[in-house]
């Protein structure tokens, strides 16, 4: 069975830092594009953070940039986001996906989505 489950979300503190995992079962996310996308509140999915397998495509959103890390465990059929100096504007569900269709930061070239784990910011 296919699937991508997330996990690492919780409540923190401004200023602090999270470690979101994204792990996949069935299905090995070493030869496929991989993203991280959020969605807050009232406000439509943005791109977060997206990796290419293959071209060296790596995508971060303005909003993140310096703040957040992606990286690949291809032993542990695993991809993170590091989250360091969390704002309360980084509130969210935060959804990892797959893509085969190639790098992008577009969410609708992405086919395989996680449930999402929700991160809250909040001191």
């Amino acid at each position: 069975q296919v699937q991508l489950a997330e996990s690492g979300g919780g409540v923190v503190q401004p200023g602090g830092s999270l470690r979101l995992t994204c792990r996949a079962s069935g299905f090995s996310l070493e030869h496929v594009h991989v993203g991280w996308f959020r969605q807050a509140p009232g406000s439509e999915r943005e791109a977060v953070s997206c990796t290419g397998y293959n071209d060296g495509y790596t995508y971060y959103a303005d909003s993140v940039k310096g703040r957040f890390t992606i990286s690949r465990d291809n032993a542990a059929n695993t991809v993170y986001l590091h989250m360091n100096s969390l704002k309360p504007e980084d509130t969210g569900v935060y959804y990892c996906a797959t893509s085969t269709r190639g790098s992008s930061r577009r969410g609708d070239q992405y086919g395989y989505w996680g449930q999402g784990t929700q991160v809250t910011v909040s001191s």
